[in-house]
């Protein structure tokens, strides 16, 4: 468009843009609240129907209602009030049923979020993902790969006691902050960097670079990439860290350490001298200390717990580069969260004594 200006030297393509900037934000607004009313009418009908018809407890009679509502709402008002649709109601108002709760959240979430969120049957895994999904600003799509990929088994929360993992949740809700076992992950998902059988660390990591706005959605998108292969100097010999990131909500400078084979004890050493050097020389004003991830084919949980790695800023964690079933992955999270229980409460009780 041609910049034009009047005679009283008004400059048309100025005022274009902010009269355009307004309009965008209204009709973003509009749908913001639109979503809300939306979100909100569901809910009432969902309590409307559990309070006059399901709380008789005759199963028959309320399917016989829901069904008959059904018909009569879809004939006048569409398909948004299918049977499906209604249940889903209902599932919603038991799931989310405090109504202060449910203002604020209407606000932020969308029915279609919701959709996702009440599939869920286990009540702390719902509020991980509804929690999460406010904070690092998920679409639908990304939430239902987020729940797909087994996210909250792979979190370290999710093998702490439940106090732990509501205290952390609340931490992040009302304070913004987000605890290291929310963010640290094991194992993660990269099957997105198309990897051939046979490949180097370098292939790795050109790999993580090429798909770094993918990678940061699985690492979690308040990463900020800082450098590649970032050299520091220490007494006169070079070493390269292999990745740097900062984390916005945590504020840390967080490095990432790759490794083609199993995690080995000396690996620790090495990513402790990049923390200490960063600490010394790198950590800003107001910052916490920096935090490592080294990403490995493999690793052994008894050489992990030996070295007191959950009680340090290192966490190890192992990768996946090939696709794997949901159910399977959550089969061998499930065990792997059982066994962390365990012996954390083994760990409590040798404490006691």
């Amino acid at each position: 468009m041609e910049n034009l200006t009047s005679n009283n030297n008004i400059n048309i393509d100025e005022l274009y843009n902010k009269i355009s900037e307004q309009i965008e934000i209204s009709k973003m607004n509009i749908a913001i609240q639109a979503n809300s009313e939306m979100t909100m009418l569901y809910w009432n009908i969902g309590r409307d129907i559990t309070e006059n018809v399901l709380n008789n407890n005759k199963a028959e009679y309320g399917k016989e209602v829901i069904n008959c509502l059904s018909k009569r709402l879809t004939s006048e008002y569409g398909r948004g009030y299918s049977i499906r649709n209604i249940f889903n109601m209902l599932r919603f108002y038991e799931y989310f049923n405090d109504f202060e709760i449910l203002q604020t959240l209407s606000a932020k979430l969308s029915w279609s979020h919701f959709i996702e969120i009440i599939k869920i049957k286990n009540g702390l895994k719902r509020e991980f993902y509804t929690t999460m999904c406010i904070n690092e600003n998920w679409s639908v799509r990304t939430l239902r790969e987020r729940i797909s990929s087994a996210l909250f088994e792979r979190t370290a929360i999710s093998k702490k006691p439940e106090k732990t993992i509501i205290k952390d949740l609340q931490l992040l809700n009302k304070e913004n902050k987000m605890s290291t076992d929310l963010f640290f992950r094991d194992p993660y998902v990269l099957d997105f960097l198309d990897l051939k059988d046979t490949y180097s660390e370098k292939d790795f990591e050109s790999a993580i670079i090429s798909e770094l706005e993918r990678f940061i959605l699985e690492m979690g998108n308040d990463f900020a990439f800082l450098a590649r292969q970032k050299r520091i100097t220490i007494d006169g010999e070079d070493y390269y860290i292999d990745l740097l990131f900062y984390h916005r909500k945590m504020k840390r400078l967080v490095v990432i350490e790759l490794k083609l084979d199993k995690f080995k004890p000396e690996y620790k050493g090495q990513v402790e001298l990049y923390l200490k050097w960063l600490d010394k020389y790198e950590r800003a004003e107001g910052e916490e200390s920096p935090i490592a991830i080294i990403l490995c084919a493999d690793k052994n949980d008894m050489v992990a717990e030996l070295l007191q790695l959950d009680n340090s800023d290192i966490h190890v964690a192992r990768y996946i580069t090939n696709y794997v079933s949901k159910d399977l992955l959550e089969q061998k999270l499930m065990k792997s969260i059982e066994k962390a229980k365990r012996q954390l409460e083994q760990r409590n009780k040798r404490s006691k004594i």
